[in-house]
């Protein structure tokens, strides 16, 4: 049970505070959303393979994973798709979004749905065989290939659903884009596809990854993940350590 203190600490958060993890978090798209959306927020990088591991993150986040949010009334939000219509809502501009009701919308949501789901998750098998220390190489190199055949699958079906646009949905990204960019790099650092074949199949995809990958919020998502000093787009407020946010929520305990 929180504090008095705690909750009052809770209630007084000026500005949305995301945990990114590292490396290669998922939650680099997230944070190029928020830098495409403009509105002001904090940032807590998390080490997913040390600090994201303690008893204290866990009764943060029983998942045990980034990203997070703690919104700017104290509370916590966990899964990519909640945070990403939580950061919907809040699009009254609509510069990452559509309008409700839309079948742009409806679209969008369709494209987030799967990227978390079967896009994201034709990845774990080499996510397991890359953190299972004690299993045998023999055992490491099925899931690698049981990854690679499900990785190729979900890349080919995601390149059946795009159209001739710049961007998932139209001529400039959104919340969709942010999501895909945020795993889509997953297939070079797992060596899922060879690189002689992934632009020839999936032209749409890579030419995407292409146009993402070179936009600044993209780059200063990157840069934060990595610990390089940067500047965005300046709705970025400061970074907040991990340990302030485990306390002021009430994980941290004494």
């Amino acid at each position: 049970m929180t504090s008095t203190m705690e909750n009052d600490i809770m209630h007084s958060v000026s500005e949305p505070i995301f945990t990114s993890g590292f490396p290669l978090g998922s939650s680099a798209g997230l944070v190029t959303a928020l830098e495409w959306l403009g509105q002001p927020y904090r940032l807590t990088r998390v080490d997913m393979l040390g600090e994201m591991r303690t008893d204290a993150y866990e009764r943060f986040n029983g998942r045990v994973e980034t990203p997070a949010l703690v919104t700017d009334k104290g509370d916590v939000l966990t899964e990519t798709m909640a945070i990403a219509l939580w950061l919907e809502g809040r699009d009254q501009e609509r510069r990452i979004s559509f309008a409700p009701g839309t079948f742009e919308a409806d679209r969008m949501h369709q494209f987030i749905a799967f990227l978390n789901t079967g896009f994201t998750g034709a990845f774990f098998s080499m996510w397991v065989a890359l953190e299972s220390e004690d299993a045998t190489e023999e055992y490491r190199e099925t899931l690698r290939a049981f990854g690679r055949e499900f990785v190729a699958k979900r890349h080919k079906q995601l390149e059946e659903m795009m159209g001739d646009s710049d961007y998932l949905i139209g001529d400039r990204p959104t919340l969709a884009d942010a999501v895909f960019a945020g795993v889509a790099r997953w297939v070079d650092f797992h060596e899922a596809i060879d690189p002689k074949d992934y632009a020839r199949n999936y032209p749409r995809i890579h030419a995407l990854r292409q146009r993402i990958e070179a936009d600044p919020a993209f780059r200063f998502a990157v840069a934060i993940e990595d610990g390089e000093p940067v500047t965005g787009s300046g709705a970025m407020k400061g970074l907040v350590p991990l340990e302030d946010v485990l306390r002021m929520t009430g994980a941290l305990r004494a």
